[in-house]
């Protein structure tokens, strides 16, 4: 299991012991968070982006979303996207929506 630490910006991607294991991002990471089983990684930026990226930093997906991101979170295989109105939209891994509430 590995833990994700927001540094300078950047994701930190550590093991257990505390292991450098893999640095992603460009700068401007606000929040980050593994889906179960850590095979990708959600990225909320500080211009309201949302990037999906495996974890060597490749982009899988780099824009979901309006631009309005405050933060993202894996919700199963969705994605639970909290915008800057206060509502939250549910998106699926192509960025297409599902839910807003």
């Amino acid at each position: 299991m590995n833990i994700l630490i927001l540094k300078n910006g950047k994701v930190e991607i550590r093991n257990v012991n505390g292991t450098m294991v893999a640095t992603i991002g460009n700068g401007d990471v606000i929040f980050a968070d593994f889906n179960d089983d850590q095979t990708l990684i959600v990225i909320t930026t500080s211009k309201g982006k949302v990037e999906i990226r495996k974890p060597n930093g490749t982009i899988v997906s780099s824009s979901i979303g309006n631009g309005d991101a405050t933060g993202a979170r894996w919700y199963g295989n969705e994605i639970a996207i909290s915008t800057k109105d206060g509502k939250t939209e549910i998106r699926n891994i192509n960025g297409s929506i599902v839910k807003r509430f």
